[in-house]
Order: C-alpha cells, then structure tokens, then sequence
C-alpha cells in the first residue's frame, strides 16, 4: 500500500492527500469522532473524506442529536 494516495472527498468533490499508510500523518487523524459520530458518516459515505467535511458532519451530528434529543423530551 503507498503511504501517500491523492483522492477525492466523495462529499465536497475536493481533492486530498490520504495517508492510509502513515495515518498518524494523515489529515483526517487529528479528527477525533464519537462512535456515534463514525457511525452516521459511515451510512452516508463510503470513501474517504477531506478533514474539513469531516468537520462539518460531526457538527452535523452534533445538531441532528440535539434536535432529536429536544424533540423526545
């Protein structure tokens, strides 16, 4: 496996530099997401994403689990 792969984020259509290979270098590892939060990325998208749109669907989330949680009460 190469250290270093160019790819396109399958939600933004940018392009990155994943490093599958030397993962404590990549982009997305100082990204750190809740089970929770992996698990609704993972039903959406099922490639790689750029460190910025990681971002924003842990944000996401973290709106969708408020508005549920103020939604049940």
């Amino acid at each position: 496996m190469p250290l270093h792969e160019v790819k396109t984020c399958s939600r933004c259509n940018n392009g990155f530099e994943c490093k599958a290979g030397d993962i404590t270098h990549c982009q997305c590892n100082n990204i750190q997401l809740s089970v929770e939060e992996r698990a609704f990325i993972e039903e959406r998208y099922k490639d790689c994403l750029c460190a910025n749109c990681l971002l924003q669907l842990k944000n996401r989330y973290m709106l969708f689990k408020e508005k549920y949680l103020f939604n049940t009460k």
